[in-house]
This record gives structure tokens, C-alpha cells and sequence, in this order.
């Protein structure tokens, strides 16, 4: 009976720890809180509707500054994306101009963009970024959210493979939006930098405060919060590192059937072939 109640007081820290993980970052990093998602755990799928605020909220915001390289506006569209119609996502594309060429001149040449682009960067180069941000170089968003979830280490990474907590990233971007605060007396906030206790290089950003209340108008109902902005803008960043979450689950949760009932069927073939044989 001791050694029962060992297991489950053992079993009941590990579940404490599991629990308890998501809050924390590896080593001396932020804060982490964990937020709730839609398309958290082994069957989470992708809100559409706060998709397209979030790419909302990235086009007449986030857009001056930061890039979206690796998606192509066709993706809008896509099976488990943001739900848009080929006529939407055409006309979306348009609304942006991507250089092309050389023509039969030799020259380079704008055109409007069309579904197979993706969406251009804001800046030509990195210097040119850099002497817009004040030598702060603005990350591109298409991996964002996968990138800085990648800090968590050993022993987290076990408790999230049980607990199927994939949401680290959107987590911390979520936190990073929302924790600009003024800094505790004694703090010298540097010129051109900010204070904000979530990010993880340090306690001061470049970036300055990017959201404020009704900053961007929601058609929808939803709340326009900076609060609500930052975890729809989440979201999206979310979708654009990993477009095909909802496939991979789905694809994910048909193996694990497959497993269970091939284990079964060679139990009971073993049994079968074994039965009459002496050990």
C-alpha cells in the first residue's frame, strides 16, 4: 500500500510540473502565460473569422515594418487557412505591387501582384530596414511564432510532448504585445528603446508599443482591445509558420488508430499462432 501511495504522490508532482511548465521559460527567459487557443491540442483547429482579423491587424499595422516572405497570397485561401474565396484572395493580392523583370530592356519593373506571389517585404534590403527602425532590424513574421518557441528545453519539452502544448510561440508574442509597462523606478530606459519585462532579449525593445484600443475597426462585433488585437495577430502569425496544422492533427490522429488496431490485431495473431505451444 506504501508503495502505491508513492506512485501517485510521484504521478501527482509530475502532473503539477506538466502543468505548471507552459508558465515557465527555459533558463533565465520571460515569463510565459498560457493562453487559451483553438487550435490547442491533439484536435484544435484554426478560427477563420479571428484569422482574418488577425491578418487584419497585420496588414494595417505590422505591414510597414515587417515582412511576410515565405507566405504567398494563394495561401489566404487554402484548405485550413483564413477561408477566403479565389475572387478574395485575387483581390487582395492586387491591393500590392511586386517587382518583376528584367523585361526585354533589361530593366526591373513593377506590376501588381497576383495569387502566386508572396507578399513583399516593406523594405528593398536589411540596411534599409535598419535606418527606418533605428538599427533595429524587424523579424519577418512568416516563422515568428514557431522561432520563439524554441527556447524551452530539458525537462519541458517531455511534459509538452504528453500535454500536447505546441503554443509557446503565440504565447510569447501575445505577452511581448501586451507587457509594455512604464520601468520600476531606478530602471534607465535607453533612447529609442522601450520597456516591456516579456521580451527575451532583455528587459528593453526597440519596437515601439504597436497596438492601443479601437486601433483597428472589427466589422464583426469582437472586441477591439489591444488585448483582443494581440491574440488575434497571434493567431495569425500562428497559422503563417505552420499552415497545415489542421492536416498534420488529422493525419496525426488517423496513425495513432491505425497503430492502436495494428497492435491489436498482432496480439491477438501472436495468441493465435502461440496457443498451443508450450513455454
Amino acid at each position: 500500500m506504501s508503495t502505491m501511495i508513492k506512485m501517485v504522490r510521484v504521478l501527482s508532482a509530475v502532473a503539477t510540473l506538466a502543468v505548471a511548465a507552459p508558465a515557465l521559460a527555459a533558463g533565465s527567459g520571460p515569463h510565459v502565460e498560457r493562453q487559451s487557443w483553438s487550435f490547442a491540442g491533439p484536435f484544435g483547429t484554426y478560427d477563420k473569422a479571428q484569422l482574418q482579423r488577425g491578418f487584419k491587424i497585420y496588414k494595417e499595422v505590422c505591414s510597414s515594418c515587417h515582412s511576410l516572405r515565405l507566405v504567398k497570397f494563394r495561401n489566404l485561401g487554402e484548405e485550413g487557412g483564413l477561408g477566403y474565396s479565389e475572387e478574395q484572395v485575387k483581390a487582395i493580392a492586387a491591393e500590392y505591387t511586386v517587382e518583376d523583370g528584367p523585361n526585354d530592356d533589361g530593366d526591373m519593373f513593377e506590376r501588381p501582384a497576383v495569387a502566386a506571389d508572396a507578399f513583399p517585404s516593406p523594405f528593398p534590403n536589411e540596411k534599409a530596414a535598419r535606418a527606418s527602425n533605428g538599427g533595429a532590424y524587424p523579424p519577418d513574421f512568416s516563422l515568428l511564432a514557431k522561432a520563439r518557441a524554441a527556447h524551452r528545453g530539458f525537462p519541458w519539452f517531455v511534459f509538452d510532448a504528453f500535454t500536447q502544448y505546441q503554443e509557446l510561440g503565440p504565447d510569447y508574442i501575445y505577452g511581448l504585445l501586451t507587457g509594455y509597462e512604464e520601468a520600476p523606478e531606478g530602471v534607465e530606459v535607453p533612447d529609442g528603446q522601450y520597456y516591456n519585462p516579456h521580451f527575451m532579449n532583455g528587459h528593453f525593445i526597440g519596437m515601439a508599443p504597436p497596438l492601443s484600443d479601437e486601433l483597428v475597426e472589427y466589422e464583426d462585433g469582437t472586441a477591439m482591445t489591444t488585448e483582443q488585437y494581440a491574440k488575434d495577430v497571434s493567431a495569425f502569425m500562428m497559422w503563417a509558420a505552420e499552415p497545415h496544422l489542421e492536416a498534420r492533427k488529422k493525419i496525426g490522429f488517423r496513425v495513432m488508430v491505425f497503430l492502436v488496431f495494428f497492435a491489436g490485431l498482432l496480439y491477438f495473431t501472436k495468441k493465435k499462432l502461440w496457443k498451443n505451444v508450450a513455454h
